[in-house]
């Protein structure tokens, strides 16, 4: 039996990280009867432990609740709830397009925050209706006119009707529910139109195969029934069809407005493309949905194991996470330093921190992380433009014609006794600054930055300068021409492929002299004198030396004659010359990891 489309709700939960999404989404379940008491946990919808463990949501959850209104009317309530991480902005977009309503949640003692403005820009561009919700109103640093003012002068959103609640005591929990119906719009759709579904998401289960989310357009959805996906023209049979509240139910059909999932003995994630249109294999719909763009990885780093015997193991974790994740990609790479491994994308510096934490966490994997670096395009003399991921592949100097680096349009919102730190960090990073307004003691700065200075450790850097204060968006904007050079490091006149870096010419000097610096420390002495240098193609720009392990040769030379013991020495001597020319350096594990964040100590 299919809902009636006046009595559905679709809507997700849109905020800036720890402004009470996930909370928010515990108590409406909670208050709807979604789960019994002895089933509630905190976060119900974050699944994966990290996301319980940092507090933060990765992948979007939707959840399906029966509600029953003041009016005595039954409504359907289908919630999705976002990640507020500017690194997941790819599955905040996706799920705004399955639903039509939004709850802008903004922490009443916060204010409006770089993400919150991101995530409504999200929600308007699908066109929803936004009603804006004040949350934590019971904590004494709350300042609820100023928020609402904020809302207003930041956003343009009308806050005069803004709920004020506290999702973790549960106050106007029920005043969010009568909005959802009254003030969000129904959704449309004609059911006796041939089928056509949004595809939402879709992740692998250990029993089901792959688990398809969708958003029902027009028509039904039924188990037995052949489906068509229209961009890999694919066909399947359906084996089941149902929704979640938050467990997996099973239903006979889906209709109009419905959000729900299917399962149809697809074997890999890769089979389903996020964003697709599913539609009846013998009557298909005409026209196609038109979709959202696939997420593009952003940041680039080689993944090696510290036991090499462990590269299959990889290879097959990488394989598992890839079936859940399909932003995430690798492909295969050998390096002289590391041997073999892989090159992964990422959409930014937390998602690989994720993934690697995972890789970790579930598979025992104890895994070596080169230094990230982004795409850069690179023009040869020829004409040809080449994508270059990975430093160690740089074509030879001769070659380039020029060397283009990725910018992005950073948006930052800071109170104003931090600006001055912030504003020389952007200098630093070879910013341009494109505007600055004042909300209150608020100011919201604009900047042009290369990625490249913001993938090491910027982030970590805006948080300390700003007491934990200031908080950061960006979009991608396009590839500028940047006078780059490729930065080498030799250890013992070897060139170690895992350090190498492309850097703007200016900051090379320093950066091969804080690099030099650190090896120093980090390299145990070896029986002989060992070299470190950065090198710009043979240039030696900078030289650390670490200096050789006195073995005491002498030590069983009781007095006697003077030649024997210089004898000893000579060949000591000699033996380290050649021990030079031809001994090879171990380089620890620490020394690389610490070396990759030496950018922290700036």
């Amino acid at each position: 039996m299919t809902t009636p489309l006046d009595h559905i709700r679709n809507f997700s939960i849109v905020a800036h990280i720890d402004h009470g999404k996930s909370t928010l989404a515990d108590r409406l379940i909670q208050t709807t009867g979604g789960l019994e008491a002895r089933e509630m946990k905190e976060q119900v919808l974050d699944s994966m432990d990290i996301e319980r463990e940092r507090g933060i949501t990765i992948k979007a959850q939707t959840v399906r609740l029966n509600y029953k209104a003041q009016n005595g009317e039954d409504y359907v309530l289908n919630l999705i709830d976002t990640p507020g991480h500017v690194d997941f902005a790819y599955e905040v977009s996706r799920s705004m397009a399955a639903v039509e309503g939004s709850l802008l949640v903004v922490d009443a003692s916060q204010g409006v925050e770089a993400q919150t403005l991101a995530n409504v820009y999200h929600a308007l561009d699908a066109n929803h209706e936004i009603v804006p919700v004040l949350n934590k109103v019971d904590l004494p640093a709350a300042d609820i006119p100023r928020v609402k003012q904020q809302i207003e002068d930041v956003i343009g959103l009308d806050a005069s009707e803004a709920l004020e609640i506290s999702a973790k005591s549960g106050i106007g929990i029920d005043t969010v529910l009568e909005a959802i119906v009254h003030r969000l719009p129904a959704p449309k759709g004609d059911i006796k139109a041939p089928l056509k579904a949004l595809l939402v998401d879709s992740w692998y289960d250990t029993y089901l195969g792959v688990v398809v989310l969708i958003r029902v357009i027009d028509g039904t959805i039924r188990k037995g029934q052949r489906i068509r996906m229209m961009a890999t023209r694919a066909v399947y049979e359906l084996d089941r069809v149902g929704v979640f509240t938050p467990k997996m139910v099973e239903m006979a059909d889906l209709g109009p407005g419905e959000i729900g999932f299917f399962t149809a003995a697809i074997k890999q994630v890769a089979d389903t493309n996020v964003g697709d249109t599913i539609t009846d294999d013998k009557k298909p719909t005409d026209k196609a949905l038109t979709g959202f763009r696939p997420a593009q990885p952003v940041v680039f780093c080689g993944l090696f194991p510290v036991d090499a015997s462990d590269f299959e193991e990889l290879r097959e974790a990488m394989a598992k996470l890839r079936l859940n994740d399909a932003s995430f990609s690798f492909e295969m790479e050998t390096s002289a330093a590391l041997g073999f491994g892989f090159r992964c994308g990422f959409l930014g510096l937390l998602h690989l921190e994720i993934i690697q934490e995972r890789l970790s966490r579930e598979f025992n994997l104890d895994l070596i992380a080169t230094a990230p670096s982004v795409i850069y395009q690179i023009e040869q003399t020829n004409g040809e433009t080449l994508l270059l991921h990975n430093p160690a592949d740089m074509p030879e100097v001769t070659k380039i014609k020029e060397i283009r680096e990725p910018w992005i349009k950073a948006t930052i919102l800071t109170p104003d006794e931090y600006l001055g730190g912030i504003l020389k960090l952007c200098q630093d990073r070879r910013g341009i600054q494109r505007n600055m307004t004042y909300v209150g003691n608020r100011a919201m700065v604009e900047y042009d930055l290369p990625l490249n200075e913001v993938v090491f450790d910027f982030y970590d850097r805006l948080k300390s300068i700003s007491a934990g204060y200031a908080s950061f968006d960006y979009t991608l904007n396009d590839y500028r021409e940047g006078d780059l050079v490729k930065l080498s490091i030799l250890v013992n006149s070897e060139p170690v492929d895992a350090l190498g870096m492309l850097v703007h010419r200016q900051a090379a000097e320093s950066r091969g002299r804080q690099m030099c610096e650190k090896l120093k420390e980090l390299i145990p002495p070896h029986l002989f004198v060992i070299p470190i240098q950065a090198a710009i193609g043979g240039k030696i720009i900078a030289r650390e030396t670490i200096r050789a392990l006195r073995k005491d040769v002498t030590a069983k030379c009781y007095g006697g004659d003077a030649t024997r013991k210089r004898k000893l020495l000579e060949a000591q001597k000699r033996g380290k010359k050649k021990m030079r020319q031809f001994g090879s350096v171990e380089i620890p594990q620490e020394a690389f990891i610490a070396a990759l964040k030496m950018g922290d100590d700036k």
